[in-house]
């Protein structure tokens, strides 16, 4: 990593509003999904547009069908490419995708079609990369793809678990493509994750929740399990804010393991 190289810091938002918290607390890109509870999914066209009119930072959007894993119908594959010809209209900077086989290598042919289908827009494959039966194996195909990155917890449970992993994705990568961390990244461990891991861009959510504004709730009927139903998920702000401090601080790291 050369001394005036920035960290970049992508925050993954699940709604409008969060969006523009991140904005606010100084994010330089935002990944707008939306179903948190099932790992995101692809958000509403309304929350698409009018991200796009509110955000002036970067914004890539998830283009992900449902959630579980990520084994894909034809008809959910038709989809994907729907949603991503939308983004291309509507001005999206990015998308994030990926799509494996059966046997957990990476979807080339499929892959490839959807990458090809983005261009000019940049592509990032998500963490359908930690569910690949090889790591270095899906980094050549993800490459060869055409993707502009990699986001990645090092097929850990969290960054911090897999920073040994992301370390070495890092040093094979070389500059044919960037290796994004995340996974639980936070403002208590970015510090020592750009320290051990030496990736220039990291993802994280920095997750709060907020109490629902209804002041009636209703004790008779739960609509989604009773989990969370008056509470909302955020971005905190304020966090984003020291993270970004810290990513600045941490911008004139060392050079690139070897």
């Amino acid at each position: 990593m050369t001394q005036a190289e920035k960290i970049v810091l992508e925050v993954c938002a699940y709604s409008l509003e969060a969006a523009i918290a991140a904005q606010a607390g100084d994010a330089d890109r935002v990944e707008l999904c939306a179903n948190p509870r099932e790992g995101g999914v692809t958000p509403s066209y309304g929350d698409i547009v009018l991200a796009r009119q509110n955000l002036k930072i970067e914004l890539h959007v998830l283009i992900r069908p449902r959630g579980g894993d990520f084994l894909y119908t034809s008809r959910e594959f038709a989809a994907m490419k729907e949603d991503i010809q939308l983004c291309k209209r509507l001005g999206i900077d990015g998308v994030s995708l990926g799509i494996l086989l059966p046997n957990g290598q990476v979807d080339r042919e499929r892959c490839r079609e959807l990458v090809d289908f983005a261009k000019p827009v940049s592509v990032t494959f998500h963490r359908a990369f930690d569910m690949a039966a090889d790591p270095f194996a899906a980094l050549e195909e993800i490459i060869a793809i055409g993707c502009d990155r990699i986001l990645t917890s090092g097929q850990a449970n969290s960054a911090l678990q897999g920073a040994s992993l992301i370390r070495d994705l890092v040093v094979r990568a070389g500059e044919r493509i960037v290796i994004m961390t995340g996974g639980g990244v936070r403002e208590e461990n970015l510090a020592e994750l750009i320290a051990t891991t030496h990736a220039r861009e990291f993802h994280t959510s920095a997750r709060t929740s907020i109490s629902s504004g209804m002041e009636f709730r209703n004790p008779k009927v739960s609509l989604g399990g009773g989990e969370g139903e008056y509470e909302l998920v955020m971005v905190d702000q304020q966090q984003v804010a020291k993270m970004r401090e810290i990513a600045d601080q941490s911008s004139v790291v060392h050079a690139r393991p070897s």
